[in-house]
């Protein structure tokens, strides 16, 4: 497990690096789409943590943001997400992260997310504790809605528009603040180190929440993962303190 959490730590770290030498700078878009950016600078990303990765695990396989690599039928997958928060990074946000996590069969085994702006770096694993920096973190011990911050997020669609908008009402009124932050990882480490006792969101892809899920279980959080009734690959996600009720 350490071996593991080495190489994904040692990935996202040299992603980082990639990622800040070119902010700011003019940035190669693959793709403007209606309510995204895809940068080239993504499958650049990814490109490097896969062959750190594969270089290490050959037999092992990548599940990623821009596409698959190495070999399918292992029973270890790496889930990358080479730039959370793109949108954030291509208009000179400082707010977005490299997420990597690894599954053995249906189970997460060790997650990784990497700011590389702030230099912070949490990671867990199936027998290491959730850290910071390599410090121990935890959840928010707050247990009164009121007194919480929650990130709220939706993409822009008008499936998740029209159920996104309503739930944020609902929390606006009754939690202290809310947020919609862009970066579905980022927002789960923060749940994770106590800075948000919540994130909700009802349509992301595996590789937003591989990471961030072991990383608040293992920080004593809960993480309730469903199915999108509507959007087919996508998933609804609520991770928390477990401390609050978030009953709507």
């Amino acid at each position: 497990m350490s071996d593991f959490l080495s190489t994904a730590i040692h990935a996202a770290r040299e992603a980082g690096k990639l990622l800040r030498e070119n902010f700011g700078a003019p940035l190669e878009v693959s793709a403007f789409e209606a309510h995204d950016i895809k940068l080239d600078l993504d499958v650049r990303s990814q490109e490097l943590i896969t062959k750190l990765i594969l270089d290490r695990y050959p037999d092992h396989a990548i599940f990623g943001e821009e596409g698959i690599a190495g070999n399918q039928e292992s029973k270890y997958h790496w889930i990358v997400d080479p730039i959370d928060g793109t949108v954030n990074y291509f208009y000179s946000i400082p707010h977005f992260c490299i997420s990597i996590a690894l599954r053995h069969g249906e189970e997460i085994i060790a997650g990784v997310i990497y700011d590389p702006m702030r230099d912070e770096l949490w990671s867990a694993g199936k027998d290491a504790d959730a850290t910071l920096n390599d410090v121990a973190c935890y959840v928010s011990a707050r247990t009164k809605l009121s007194d919480a911050i929650l990130s709220v997020g939706f993409s822009k669609t008008r499936t998740t528009i029209t159920s996104g908008l309503p739930l944020l009402e609902k929390m606006v009124y009754r939690a202290r603040k809310c947020r919609l932050m862009g970066s579905a990882a980022l927002d789960m480490a923060y749940v994770a180190s106590g800075r948000l006792d919540a994130y909700i969101e009802q349509s992301v892809s595996l590789w937003d929440i591989a990471a961030g899920k072991i990383i608040v279980e293992k920080a004593g959080g809960s993480v309730q993962v469903t199915d999108h009734p509507e959007l087919k690959g996508k998933i609804s996600v609520i991770a928390s303190s477990g401390k609050i009720d978030l009953t709507v």
